[in-house]
C-alpha cells in the first residue's frame, strides 16, 4: 500500500507541479531586472550629464545648442546651407521654393456639389450641408 501511495503522490507531483509556469515567471523576473539595470544606467548617464551642465555658463551654451536659445536683448539668424552656386536647391522642403502653377492647370476651387448645394436653399439642404462631415 506504501509504494502504491508513494507512485501516486509522484505522478501527482509531476502531473499538478506547475513548472512552466514557474519557468515563465522566472523569465519575466529575468526581463524585469535587466529592465531595471537598463534604467539604472540610464539614471547614471543623467546624472552625470547634470553635473557637466550645473554652471550657468554650461547652461547657457546647452541652451544656444540644442535649443536655439538666445538671451534678452539678442537675436537669432540662422543660415542654411545652400548648394555649389550659392543658390538653394528647389527640392528643399519649403514650398516657396517651388515653381508656380500656370492659373489654366489649377484645380477648380468650385466642385459640382457645391454648385447644387447653392441652388437649393431648403431646410433639407441646409442641414445636409450642416452635417456633410458626416460622408
Amino acid at each position: 500500500m506504501v509504494p502504491l501511495a508513494v507512485v501516486t503522490a509522484a505522478i501527482m507531483l509531476v502531473g499538478w507541479f506547475p513548472l512552466t509556469a514557474l519557468w515563465h515567471q522566472q523569465s519575466q523576473l529575468d526581463t524585469t531586472s535587466a529592465q531595471i539595470k537598463a534604467v539604472q544606467r540610464q539614471e547614471q548617464a543623467l546624472a552625470t550629464q547634470s553635473k557637466a551642465v550645473d554652471t550657468k555658463a554650461a547652461a547657457t551654451a546647452l541652451a544656444r545648442e540644442q535649443y536655439q536659445l538666445v538671451s534678452p536683448g539678442q537675436s537669432l539668424i540662422q543660415v542654411l546651407p545652400g548648394n555649389a552656386s550659392g543658390l538653394v536647391s528647389p527640392s528643399s522642403a519649403d514650398p516657396g521654393l517651388q515653381p508656380l502653377v500656370a492659373p489654366s492647370s489649377a484645380a477648380p476651387l468650385v466642385t459640382p456639389s457645391m454648385t447644387e448645394h447653392r441652388m437649393n436653399n431648403g431646410f433639407a439642404s441646409r442641414l445636409v450641408r450642416t452635417l456633410e462631415f458626416w460622408r
